[in-house]
């Protein structure tokens, strides 16, 4: 396997994002190393609320979530392998959904992460929620938005425009394709922050190849995977919310299969998060910190 690092001074000077990066080294199982960035803030003492990007952005997208949770909460968003500063194996065939569990798996562990609240979009709901399914001990409340955990059941309309795009254009440009995923318009800096992790396309088999990972036929890999995973989720009573946006239509919908299949779910005042596009995260960052912090304050026992 052969792995690239992007460059520290291409993360240099981002907007709204002062926050130092940690790093964690875990092994594939092929025997290569692979270092994990991430951002770790707040009181070390207290309870983690776990931030999980999807694709194609990184911890970025949850900066202006992070400074209002950091002096109350341990917040601590990771990069996934492929993405932001954490390293980028070259090959396709390097990555598969049960790597990217595994990888994330033995950094959730080698953190020691206890008493967690999630909140999880895109990409990092599909792997987030396989941790949940394998470590629901370590979970005390999850926040589940424009996500979902497929099963060869299908795909929307939505999905299957972005499959199709995402395979066929020459150059994969991250910062605008989190752009168009966004209601407001980012800025030029906000963009070229979501393209910094790529120095050029050598660095973005991970960001090319995720979108053919979802498991949304029958013959995709990973399907009886999810489905054990949906059987714990079934039996998981804890505190779960789902916050989904109004503009997002490669998840809409997905909202209701959490709310009708998670014992958690039962009884909560599920949100829609108006003005918000599949990157949420860009559009109504106030009310997610708000929503997070309010959903642990009504659940905390």
């Amino acid at each position: 396997m052969q792995v690239l690092r992007t460059p520290d001074d291409r993360f240099t000077d981002l907007p709204d994002f002062p926050f130092a990066p940690k790093y964690l080294t875990v092994r594939d199982a092929s025997g290569t190393d692979l270092r994990i960035g991430y951002i770790d803030e707040g009181p070390r003492d207290a309870a983690p609320v776990l931030l999980m990007h999807g694709e194609p952005s990184w911890s970025f997208l949850y900066r202006r979530i992070i400074a209002p949770l950091r002096g109350e909460h341990r917040v601590v968003a990771p990069d996934l392998i492929g993405f932001g500063r954490s390293d980028k194996p070259t090959e396709k065939t390097d990555y598969s959904y049960e790597k990217h569990v595994a990888w994330m798996s033995d950094w959730l562990t080698a953190l020691d992460l206890k008493d967690i609240t999630l909140f999880c979009q895109d990409w990092g709901g599909l792997i987030g929620l396989r941790l949940v399914a394998a470590y629901p001990e370590r979970f005390a409340r999850v926040i589940v938005a424009n996500t979902g955990m497929p099963a060869g059941s299908g795909m929307s309309e939505g999905f299957r425009t972005w499959l199709q795009m995402s395979q066929s254009i020459p150059v994969f440009p991250a910062g605008m394709i989190v752009n168009m995923g966004s209601l407001r318009e980012l800025t030029p800096a906000e963009i070229a922050a979501y393209d910094a992790p790529y120095p050029d396309e050598s660095y973005k088999a991970g960001a090319r190849v995720f979108p053919t990972l979802v498991p949304v036929t029958p013959e995709h890999a990973s399907v009886a995977e999810n489905e054990a995973a949906w059987t714990v989720l079934e039996a998981f009573d804890k505190p779960f919310l789902t916050a989904f946006s109004d503009g997002d239509p490669v998840s809409k919908g997905g909202d209701r299969a959490f709310q009708e299949r998670v014992p958690g779910a039962k009884g909560r005042k599920h949100l829609i998060i108006e003005g918000g596009g599949h990157f949420l995260q860009e559009d109504r960052p106030v009310e997610i910190a708000a929503l997070i912090n309010s959903f642990i304050s009504e659940t905390r026992s």
